[in-house]
């Protein structure tokens, strides 16, 4: 048996040093990636291409390891390639160990830059004045609906939207001992809190809930008080030395958030894009039916409608609309024109890659 132990050991410190060649390989052929798009001055940072290798070689992937981890190696492995063509640094809505914070990681990997910011403008400046490549914000949860600060920006700057990212979220209670008994009050941001808000009447319903400005935060405070607890995420729990209470304790299960990558370029078109517009139109009857007819008759997938008021004229709105396909192709390009002759104004925000 030690025999055979030691054997297996060889065998798998043969293979780390073959994988570890290849990497050093492949980082070797990235780096001449890099210099040929230099010099075609092409962006270094593709998410359509990087889509398109996770899901190939997913699909490739005979196991037994397994799909979800090939996902989480590779996007470790790419993350590492391109800080060797040019390093990443990507704002996002701080602290660090928020649901925001974890989707940056998901999205660029460990070896980015990853800047935390107070605010959602904070993350459009670091961005607009180039001072970060890319930045990264909530837009929506599938339970709470839209992130009106996000939206908002999109009407003061001229960022656009360069990727998506889509998170399950999962919130755990967590305390310095991970004892029920010992919870004497509870930490969280209030839309948190929200989604909690069953489990909490009916297992601590007098317990006074606080609110605090992020998930991260109350998780600091959790650390700082044996008697307090935090909902935040299991990343939140890690950083900050807590033991699980409970996990998973939102009252719905399906809990997605979108996060949007948004950036001062556009990315190369990609094989399964989205695009997002924003636009005003005259307030008269029949106008919104207008609005949709161009994308109706072309038989293209609206995704998404939301309205915000214009915070300068009251009574009246600005519309926001998600729908398959890149701005740059028809018939979707027709539909837009199309639309644009019964507006005020029309903004594209962005063609991307759809989350999947």
């Amino acid at each position: 048996m030690a025999d055979e132990l030691k054997s297996l050991r060889d065998t798998i410190d043969h293979l780390d040093d073959q994988i570890l060649d290849l990497l050093n390989e492949r980082a070797r052929v990235v780096m001449r990636v890099g210099e040929a798009k230099k010099d075609s001055q092409r962006a270094f940072y593709v998410p359509s291409r990087e889509q398109a290798i996770f899901e190939r070689l997913q699909s490739r992937s005979s196991g037994p390891f397994p799909p979800d981890a090939v996902r989480r190696v590779f996007r470790e492995i790419i993350s590492g390639s391109l800080s060797l063509e040019q390093p990443l640094k990507v704002a996002f809505l701080g602290p660090q160990a928020t649901f925001t914070h974890v989707a940056a990681m998901q999205q660029f990997g460990m070896s980015a830059q990853l800047v935390p910011q107070k605010s959602i403008p904070a993350v459009f400046e670091e961005v607009a004045r180039g001072r970060a490549h890319y930045g990264v914000v909530p837009v929506e949860n599938s339970n709470e609906g839209v992130v009106t600060h996000t939206l908002d920006m999109f009407m003061e700057t001229e960022l656009k939207i360069y990727a998506e990212i889509l998170l399950e979220i999962s919130h755990d209670l967590l305390s310095l001992s991970g004892r029920m008994e010992d919870v004497k009050r509870v930490y969280s941001h209030p839309q948190a809190l929200a989604q909690c808000r069953r489990w909490l009447e009916e297992n601590l319903s007098d317990i006074p809930l606080l609110d605090v400005s992020s998930t991260a935060a109350a998780a600091q405070m959790a650390a700082a008080d044996k008697e307090s607890a935090a909902i935040a995420s299991a990343r939140a729990g890690a950083q900050y030395d807590l033991q699980q209470v409970k996990s998973n304790i939102a009252d719905n299960p399906n809990n997605v958030t979108r996060f949007l990558v948004v950036s001062a370029e556009s990315p190369e078109p990609g094989d399964h894009d989205k695009t997002s517009i924003m636009f005003c139109v005259k307030d008269e009857p029949g106008v919104l039916l207008r609005m949709l007819e161009p994308f109706s008759k072309r038989a293209i997938n609206l995704s998404k409608i939301e309205s915000r008021p214009l915070k300068k004229r009251a009574w009246e709105y600005i519309f926001f609309l998600d729908m398959d396909g890149n701005i740059q192709q028809s018939p979707l390009k027709e539909a837009v024109a199309e639309l644009e002759h019964s507006c005020q104004f029309l903004k594209v925000l962005g063609s991307y890659p759809r989350a999947r």
